[in-house]
């Protein structure tokens, strides 16, 4: 039975711009409406034969049909309320569906929801934008809701309409630009986008800005869902709240989760979160570190961009399990003991056209002006942190994550590229800011109260700058002038001790500046020393691959150079692959050699990394005052020619002290004179040329006592034998 013809009570110029799905507000057409003393109901289902208005009590009413438009209409007479109902929807192939009509319920935002996200003070923007399942007037199904200011209509396409935007057009709230819809029915699982129709005619197809899962790439799509997850680490949240990390031992093993092991008996892939939670969580507590970082588990197109180009901030990558998988992993390493710290990228974001760019057909996200808003390195975009909403977006992105992840802080990627307006520019290719300056001034703003809300809200996380400059003050509070982040990667450190290690150390004494200098500003930010993955790619070499000489100098050169950090202010770091002695350069798309590990020298380079933890994490004064100039006392930082170095390190606390000696040449020194504050027994507790570690094993026969013999300006001294390419670490009472 074909449905009547009529003529609609609603005004043409609506029917139309209904019809061109550019409407603002469908509900203001379809669903119940009262007019006079009749109810309208109105439908838009394009292909359908019949609808039928479903009443209950009431005999199923036949709507009528506004022509071939896919319109549908019923009057109800003599009703003053509105009143609730069905629809039942038959399709010429016998299809037929009931369901509660999507226009038939109040928005799921309030006027306070959406003042909070125009002003950047909505915490939880994450809980209310994006796809959320609800329960509305007793019905269950989804809400839609996405910032698209400058769209002419937006529709939520999905599995559940056929990835038809004519079924579910959304409507705007206010001058808010959100984009809202309550759809019956829809449940988790449901992949969608949204369909935006621009100012310019264009039709775009975007994932959902706020989506909490995407498809596993290639795929695009957002997925409904919803965590169901309990976490099991209130002991680990409230010991974190009461740690004072800048006081405490730091040791960080950095991760890619899709190649820190793989199955080669099926076919290369990568361990799944789950999978990989127990073998990482008995590796890495075996080997005495603090904690991991994980390369970005933000969902991105590209896997060559290790997560770097992220296209989900809300959503974790799919290639490796669900969301609540990764939560299970990250349960597991704090079970275990052990932090975890979460890459997060707020610098740029990818060009894909399903991702945020141009999202509404206009910069929404970024700049218009490529000068400001294209990256000329990356070939990515680059967000406008002037504007409120996006501040907002990526301020709910990172409290998102230490929050429904209990990540136990954020390395933050890229903070110089969002701080200079001219970064990798040239002249004429930037903008200068009002004051005439390259600094960028809402970058600027937007990481400082970014880092206020992030502690005022998480007690015990840490906040880590990637900061390659001399910018000052990163690592201080805000009100104090700083940026307010918790640490600052020491990216000098890192460049100049890779550059005075890949010498033959013959030429080491002209470059020992490279030694010494870090030291002059060494207190002035809350350092982290990293050897990160960026060292071991692109043409760069491994560590191990890095040290000159031969395979048994080469071991004694990374076993010195680790030995050296571990003993030097600031909190540790180095990438997977490191402690095992990884000969390749890495490759996100193999497993690191864990092989290797049936050769000696590898087993006892990574023996050497499980005691330098072990040690380090039992001597409060190799952590407790890295941030303190009283905490390291140099001993002689002036002994070039024979590559030669000695320092202290002291815990204020206690007073106990541990002196390290660096030998960087290969040849042994016999009774070497270090001069030393005051006598007593000088405990050798560590020796990287130990035959345990694949050295030539000489040393002091466990330590020395030191002499009234006066020396470089100390009343004492201790005379050692110190072998070649060689750390010793001795402590004192």
């Amino acid at each position: 039975m074909k449905a009547e013809v009529i003529e609609s009570s609603a005004r043409q110029e609506d029917l139309d711009r209904l019809l061109a799905l550019q409407h603002h507000d469908p509900h203001s057409i379809l669903g119940a409406h009262l007019e006079g003393k009749r109810i309208v109901v109105r439908a838009f289902r394009p292909g359908a034969a019949r609808i039928d208005l479903l009443v209950a009590g009431d005999a199923p009413r036949p709507m009528r049909t506004l022509g071939a438009t896919g319109l549908f209409e019923a009057v109800v007479e003599g009703r003053i309320s509105i009143f609730p109902y069905r629809l039942g929807i038959h399709y010429p192939d016998g299809e037929s569906i009931t369901i509660h009509d999507p226009y038939s319920f109040m928005p799921t935002l309030g006027e306070l929801d959406l003042h909070l996200w125009g002003e950047q003070k909505d915490d939880r923007a994450y809980d209310k934008l994006g796809a959320h399942l609800r329960e509305m007037d007793g019905v269950r199904g989804v809400s839609f809701a996405v910032w698209a200011p400058n769209a002419r209509g937006v529709s939520v396409i999905g599995d559940f309409n056929r990835w038809d935007g004519r079924v579910h057009m959304m409507r705007t709230l206010g001058s808010s630009g959100v984009w809202e819809l309550f759809i019956p029915g829809v449940g988790a699982g449901f992949n969608y986008k949204y369909e935006i129709r621009t100012r310019d005619g264009s039709l775009l197809m975007k994932s959902d800005p706020f989506a909490q899962r995407m498809e596993a790439p290639p795929a695009t799509a957002s997925v409904v869902y919803q965590s169901s997850y309990e976490f099991h680490d209130a002991d680990w949240l409230a010991e974190r709240a009461r740690r004072e990390w800048i006081k405490s031992p730091v040791s960080i093993y950095e991760v890619h989760l899709g190649s820190w092991r793989r199955v080669l008996e099926e076919d290369n892939r990568s361990l799944t979160y789950r999978e990989m939670a127990p073998m990482l969580a008995d590796y890495v507590t075996g080997m005495g570190f603090t904690h991991v970082e994980l390369l970005p588990v933000m969902e991105h197109p590209f896997t060559g961009s290790w997560g770097y180009q992220v296209s989900g901030y809300f959503a974790p990558t799919s290639r490796y399990g669900s969301p609540d998988d990764l939560r299970y992993l990250i349960d597991e390493l704090h079970r275990r003991g052990i932090g975890v710290i979460l890459d997060w990228v707020p610098a740029h974001f990818p060009k894909d056209e399903f991702s945020l760019g141009r999202f509404d057909g206009t910069a929404l996200f970024e700049h218009a002006d490529p000068r400001q808003g294209d990256h000329p390195e990356w070939g990515t975009y680059i967000f406008n942190y002037g504007r409120a909403e996006v501040r907002n977006f990526l301020t709910a992105s990172a409290l998102y994550w230490l929050g429904e992840f209990h990540a136990d802080g954020l390395r933050v990627d890229a903070v110089a590229s969002m701080i200079y307006l001219d970064y990798a520019r040239r002249e004429g290719e930037w903008i200068p800011n009002a004051l005439g300056g390259r600094e960028n001034l809402d970058a600027i703003s937007f990481i400082k109260k970014l880092n206020q809300d992030v502690y005022r809200l998480n007690p015990g996380i840490m906040m880590i700058a990637e900061e390659s400059t001399a910018w000052p003050g990163v690592s201080r509070p805000v009100f104090m002038g700083g940026l307010g982040f918790g640490f600052k990667w020491d990216m000098g450190w890192m460049h100049d001790t890779l550059e005075y290690f890949t010498l033959d150390p013959i030429y080491r004494r002209f470059h020992h500046r490279d030694l010494t200098f870090g030291l002059l500003y060494a207190w002035s930010e809350n350092f982290v020393l990293p050897l990160s993955h960026d060292e071991v790619v692109h043409g760069k070499r491994a560590l191990l691959a890095k040290m000159p000489g031969d395979r048994w100098r080469q071991f004694a050169n990374q076993r010195a150079l680790f030995a050296y950090m571990w003993a030097r202010s600031g909190k540790k770091l180095i990438f997977m692959g490191q402690e095992i002695g990884q000969w390749r350069e890495w490759d996100h798309d193999s497993s690191l050699d864990w092989n290797l590990l049936d050769y000696p020298d590898h087993r006892e380079l990574q023996v050497l990394v499980r005691d330098l933890n072990r040690i380090y994490r039992d001597e409060p004064a190799l952590w407790e005052a890295d941030a303190d100039p009283a905490g390291f006392r140099w001993l002689d930082a002036d002994d070039a020619n024979r590559n030669m170095i000695a320092f202290m390190r002291v815990a204020p606390s206690t007073g106990r002290r541990i002196v390290c000696v660096c030998n960087f040449s290969p040849l042994p020194r016999s009774r070497y004179r270090v001069g030393v504050p005051g006598p007593g027994f000088y405990r050798e507790i560590l020796n990287t040329d130990s035959a345990a570690y694949g050295g030539s094993n000489i040393g002091n026969m466990g330590g020395v006592e030191a002499t009234a013999t006066a020396w470089r300006g100390f009343s004492h001294s201790i005379a050692i034998q110190m072998p070649p390419l060689a750390v010793i670490w001795f402590s004192v009472p």
